[in-house]
């Protein structure tokens, strides 16, 4: 087949346009569809035609999560990662309208670590000589520039790791207001985590532990409460 030869999607059977390529293991992609795959995938070249048609069944179930989906604590800046308590779900997301660009939400089981990252950035300050020339101070003097990035690790198929910037601007200043504020935001992510995963480990151990038995409020029985905590016998709500 020459180089100019017309290409088809693979998944979608559309013809694919010049420099629209995006290739496959075994086939080719067009543009739209690569659009609709995760924002955190990387792997495409080394995934076949059937991975991704895989991951796109995934991706447009995952409209319905992200549908359902009530924020009940945002935390970041130009990124954010919003948590649903209540479902025990987040996402991560650097758009306004999230809810319009379908990120992936995960379940919080599915979070198996978070790692803080702070880059430190160092540049020379210059000065000019009597001759007008930049030239060094000596001894040299840096000035500095930090980021914060949190690296989350995720239980996916189609991703690992999801690693987003926690402050906006430039950090010049160590131990700064801003500095303190980048990494009183990865401590708190962390901290959710962690409260989310204790509580999910206290449920477990609770609903595996043996039922105690005790006497029934209404009928006076004595009585193992059921796995709807009601009496075995009159059927009255225990707890």
């Amino acid at each position: 087949m020459g180089l100019f030869d017309k290409k088809f999607c693979s998944v979608c059977g559309e013809k694919i346009g010049f420099l629209g390529n995006r290739k496959l293991e075994d086939g080719n992609l067009c543009k739209d569809c690569a659009n609709k795959l995760s924002p955190f995938f990387s792997d495409r070249r080394r995934s076949t035609v059937d991975d991704i048609k895989e991951q796109l069944a995934y991706r447009e179930a995952n409209q319905e999560r992200v549908a359902e989906f009530n924020p009940t604590k945002v935390i970041g800046a130009a990124t954010k990662i919003y948590f649903d308590e209540d479902k025990a779900q987040c996402l991560i997301s650097s758009k306004r309208n999230w809810r319009d660009v379908n990120p992936d939400v995960m379940d919080f089981t599915q979070i198996t670590g978070c790692d803080l990252d702070i880059d430190e950035n160092r540049s020379e300050l210059k000065r000019r000589d009597a001759d007008g020339n930049t030239v060094s101070y000596n001894p040299p003097r840096y000035e500095y520039s930090y980021d914060f990035y949190l690296m989350v690790h995720v239980n996916s198929p189609w991703f690992n790791e999801i690693r987003f910037k926690l402050n906006e601007g430039e950090i010049n200043n160590r131990g700064g207001i801003a500095y303190r504020e980048a990494s009183a935001r990865a401590d708190e992510i962390k901290q959710t985590f962690s409260k989310v995963k204790d509580d999910f480990k206290k449920a477990a151990e609770a609903a595996s532990a043996p039922k105690q038995a005790m006497t029934c409020p209404f009928c006076g029985a004595a009585t193992t409460p059921d796995e709807n905590g009601c009496c075995e016998y009159c059927g009255g709500a225990l707890k």
